[in-house]
């Protein structure tokens, strides 16, 4: 490949993969505006998701703890799914666990695990619950991923967080098939690994030809700025100059840089086609680096070169990519980092010519990252002119993970001599034993050519040049040779940035999710089938995960005959968790945690699915919108009574108020509303559109405007959270302006309710660090709240444009920061909720069938920062608060005085309610914080609000926290 390579492409989306890949990255920001308070941005630019690929396996060695002869275990290796690695059943089988390692040789920076099961159409075998465990040494292991596989033959992908590891254990509990069988069967295995970052932008100062006239709109600076929705773009209005147009980037001081990565603005006008790069150390004087033409569409764009060490870069847009005008604009502009490129390497080479002062031609202009000097072969001595082939080999002098290399040929005009035709590219760790990992032969011509592998840990890196492309005599040269490797591992602080834990495989992608009350198992599901929708067949597939074993179970719900995909739900009064709406639109089904079974419920009024719900102070449900099932507009509310198992029609609350000025009408406008019960059975709506609304759902019901979210735009996708209900205060984030195919927003806002009916306060806060939408939002038993996953430009079944960074709100302040990075995409029917012991469950995304790349069917734990001791230690079970006794047990009336014993001292109290998920709506998630007094050694006496408006009835996590912000493992309450 050469130009714009998919590895130049994956350099410019290593901005966000390096939350994945590289921890030596920082996290500058920078003032951009002032206001309400300077918003601040991640100096990196949110561009793409390109997942992990797969390393080379060229000889890895398999070894397992059973296997059947004519089955061995190196089968998993031999690139082929019609062998396998069998355990033994014959002529005894040996039992469960069963186990299969993989010996890298070398250590590597490793985050995913893909199995093949066997293909030959026998599910027999199939592997069900499993762990997978990585290792240095083979004897101490650490546990990275756990779960249960469906019961079929398709590739099995499971992402973590990166680690260095030299083997990689798969051990299987279980067999998928149900049976209880003993042997397992594994067709293939590939260890995955993933790409590199970009360079800070903290110090740069940027400067135009020519910038739009505009007061604060259109500037250089906003090419920098880490949000897409601005951008630079030359004067169009009145007078409009001309091409070229330049953009130079002054970073400060001297920076290796390797390429350049650009974003084009949110519409057409101002896309750059052909283009030139420059460098220059003093501003002045300009020398080429290399040049090109974009294509005109939307996707991010690079262009990728040999490192380069200079202060100034300069990119001249020489036509716009449409021919629209004569205008040139930016959304992003960025430079890759080179510093783990040439400057300290060493070469060998068959043959150089150094005997013409004239024509240097020596090897090391090869590594200078200057285009204008070049290696040759012997030419001037026509009676010795070695032939082909020619090698040119490059001792980095320590070994690192190689995934590409750069050919830039001389660059000399109109002179191709040298040109390096058919290649083979190898690489070694000691530079006797090689191995290749690329050959091909490429065009006659002077563009960089990029060749990219899977990574492969190496010190020497050789390129054999086997012919010259022009057939035009036996010399070799190259302007720039330059390996690309990927970052070093260095794990983030997790005692301020938390810290992702080991991966929960499912056998399916999680759409939706609820904490079960009274068990606090995870019950997911997705839809009729384990990763897409379609029309609704009157089955759901579910799986329910229970976190103090680690175990996975799946089942398929059909008796209620719902395919509860998209639907609304809710956790009653009672526990139950009440699902209505979706792909059968017209069903509700009903999940009883202590049977672990499912009924039907009363049908809808009005069928519908991506409906809202939200249950009442008085024990009722409200459901509103929803026009994506059934028939679309005319979604006004509906009340059921889950006593009477009843839905009524509350004609005084129509759903207009609510709508969104989506461009797709009303498919989208009144999806996914936010709802929050408060007193006497009232909902307060809080968005996603700019409009605010009162409903009552006594009798008819009534609606009460109540004014907009400020100045804030319709936010569909966005997440509103109650993180203390005895406040009022509501936190809202990001969102975008229509539900698909529409730029994000980083706004924030607080609203402050009142009494129903009134209208409450709101405060527009500092913005996120990151514009999202298709996030979640999960309130934590201090107040804070954590914002994760979503995408920078709001598509559906995309990982484009992927945020991969979380952040943490926290209400002392009104401030984000930023939390330690996912390894795996969250985004559109992506979940996230609490869990008991004070970590956050994140997971899903996708549904979008086999193949799609946006399907992820697992999930991850965040440990929040206050599970971390000062020195990045985890708090340990016995030093954190602990709840011995509550009295009541469990049952709390209203108003009650709740006795509370703790095995030591503690500080604060918080009842958070169990939360369900989908679609970035959580209406049963509020913390209510709570009062209390000393009742006598570690014994407290615990107001239980009267007001089922702020304690809305049904199972909250009660949870008690120490000096030190440290939370307990909670105890569950029912109150009442």
């Amino acid at each position: 490949m050469r130009g714009n390579s998919f590895y130049a492409y994956a350099l410019l989306v290593a901005c966000l993969i390096n939350s994945a890949i590289s921890l030596t990255h920082r996290l500058p920001t920078r003032d951009v505006r002032t206001g309400t308070g300077a918003e601040q941005y991640d100096s990196t630019m949110p561009v793409a998701f390109v997942a992990p690929t797969q390393l080379d396996r060229v000889g890895w060695t398999a070894t397992a703890n059973s296997f059947q002869p004519g089955c061995e275990p190196r089968n998993v290796l031999d690139n082929t799914g019609a062998t396998w690695w069998e355990s033994r059943f014959s002529p005894q089988v040996d039992p469960l666990p069963h186990n299969i390692v993989i010996d890298m040789k070398n250590s590597y920076v490793i985050n995913g695990f893909r199995m093949l099961p066997r293909q030959d159409r026998s599910a027999s075998g199939n592997i069900g619950q499993h762990t997978i465990e990585v290792s240095l040494d083979s004897k101490s292991w650490k546990q990275v991923a756990s779960g249960t596989y469906a019961n079929d033959q398709a590739r099995k992908t499971t992402y973590f967080q990166n680690i260095p590891a030299r083997y990689v254990r798969l051990t299987a509990q279980s067999t998928a098939e149900g049976k209880g069988y003993q042997y397992v069967t594994v067709g293939e295995i590939d260890i995955l690994s993933g790409p590199d970052p970009t360079l800070p932008r903290d110090n740069w100062k940027v400067t135009a030809d020519s910038e739009n006239p505009l007061p604060n709109q259109h500037r250089a600076v906003e090419a920098t700025d880490g949000a897409s929705t601005t951008y630079w773009s030359t004067q169009f209005d009145g007078s409009s100059p001309g091409f070229p147009h330049t953009f130079t980037i002054d970073q400060g001081s001297d920076k290796a840089v390797s390429g350049l990565g650009y974003l084009g603005p949110p519409t057409a006008q101002g896309r750059i086609g052909q283009y030139t790069i420059e460098k220059s150390t003093d501003g002045t004087t300009w020398t080429p680096v290399t040049s090109g033409t974009w294509t005109d569409d939307d996707k991010p764009k690079s262009t990728e070169f040999g490192a380069v060490t200079v202060r100034y870069i300069r990119l001249t847009a020489l036509s716009e990519a449409g021919n629209r005008g004569p205008w040139a604009a930016a959304a992003e502009i960025n430079l890759f980092d080179g510093s783990r490129q040439a400057t300290f390497f060493s070469v060998t080479v068959d043959s150089q010519e150094t005997s013409v002062p004239s024509e240097d031609g020596q090897a090391n202009n090869a590594l200078d990252g200057d285009p204008d000097t070049f290696w040759t072969t012997k030419w001037a001595n026509t009676n010795n002119i070695p032939g082909y082939p020619h090698f040119f080999r490059i001792d980095m002098k320590a070994s690192y993970s190689v995934h590409g290399l750069s050919y830039l040929p001389r660059q000399t005009p109109g002179n191709l001599q040298g040109n390096v035709g058919q290649h083979l590219i190898e690489v070694s760790l000691d530079g006797t034993s090689w191995t290749p990992v690329a050959r091909g032969t490429w065009e006659d011509d002077q563009l960089m050519k990029v060749v990219n592998w899977e990574g492969v840990l190496a010190r020497y890196l050789r390129l054999t040049a086997l012919t010259e492309a022009g057939n035009r005599g036996p010399w070799a040269a190259a302007a720039e040779i330059q390996p690309l490797i990927q970052s070093t591992y260095s794990a983030p602080a997790p005692e301020s940035q938390g810290q992702w834990g080991e991966t929960i495989d499912f056998p399916l992608v999680p759409v939706a999710v609820a904490l079960v009350p009274s068990t606090s198992e995870v019950l997911v599901w997705s839809a009729w089938n384990a990763d897409k929708y379609g029309d609704g067949n009157g089955r759901t597939v579910t799986a329910t995960y229970t976190p103090s074993t680690g175990i996975v179970t799946q089942s398929i719900v059909t008796n209620t005959q719902h395919d509860m995909f998209c639907p609304g739900i809710s956790i009653s009064k009672s526990g139950l968790i009440v699902v209505s709406g979706g792909n059968n639109a017209e069903k509700t089904s009903v999940y009883h945690p202590d049977t672990h079974s499912w009924s039907s419920g009363a049908q809808l009024v009005l069928p519908r699915g991506y409906n809202s719900q939200v249950t009442l102070s008085n024990g009722g449900i409200f459901t509103t919108g929803g026009s994506w099932g059934g028939a679309r507009g005319g979604k006004n509310a509906e009340y059921y009574d889950p006593v009477a198992n009843t839905w009524t029609l509350r004609p005084g609350c129509p759903v207009a108020p609510i709508l969104t000025d989506d461009h797709e009408g009303i498919y989208r406008q009144d999806n996914h509303a936010w709802l929050f019960a408060r007193q006497n059975g009232s909902v307060f709506h809080a968005g996603p559109s700019k409009n605010m609304n009162w409903f009552s759902t006594d009798g008819p019901g009534t609606t009460t405007p109540a004014g907009t979210r400020a100045n804030d735009v319709d936010s569909m996708n966005g997440v509103a959270v109650m993180y203390d209900a005895v406040a009022g205060k509501i936190l809202t984030v990001g969102g975008a302006l229509h539900y698909d195919r529409s730029f994000t927003t980083a706004n924030a806002h607080i609203i402050t309710l009142g009494a129903p009916n009134t209208r409450p306060t709101v405060t527009a806060i500092n913005s996120a660090h990151y514009a999202r939408a298709f996030h979640n939002s999960v309130v934590l038993p201090d107040g804070r709240v954590l914002i994760v996953g979503g995408l920078n430009y709001a598509r559906v079944f995309s990982d484009d444009t992927s945020i991969l960074y979380p952040e943490l709100f926290d209400p002392a302040t009104n401030t984000f920061t930023v939390m330690a990075p996912l390894s795996i995409p969250r985004n559109y029917h992506s979940v996230a909720v609490l869990l008991p012991d004070g970590t956050v469950f994140s997971g899903g995304g996708g549904l979008c069938g086999v193949g799609c790349t946006a399907n992820h069917y697992d999930a991850q734990i965040f440990r929040p920062p206050y599970l971390f001791n000062s020195d990045g230690t985890a708090v340990a079970a016995a030093a954190r608060p602990k709840i011995t006794r509550t009295s009541p047990a469990r049952d709390v009336p209203l108003g009650s005085t709740l006795t509370v014993t703790t095995e030591g001292p503690v500080e604060k109290f918080a009842m958070v309610r169990f939360g369900t998920a989908t679609h970035s709506v959580n209406t049963d998630q509020l913390r209510v914080p709570l009062t209390f007094t000393a009742g006598g050694a570690n014994t407290y006496r615990v107001q239980v609000p009267s007001e089922p408006g702020v304690a809305v009835p049904g199972w909250y996590m009660l949870f008690a926290m120490d000096a030190k912000g440290v939370p307990s493992v909670a105890a569950t309450i029912n109150v009442q």
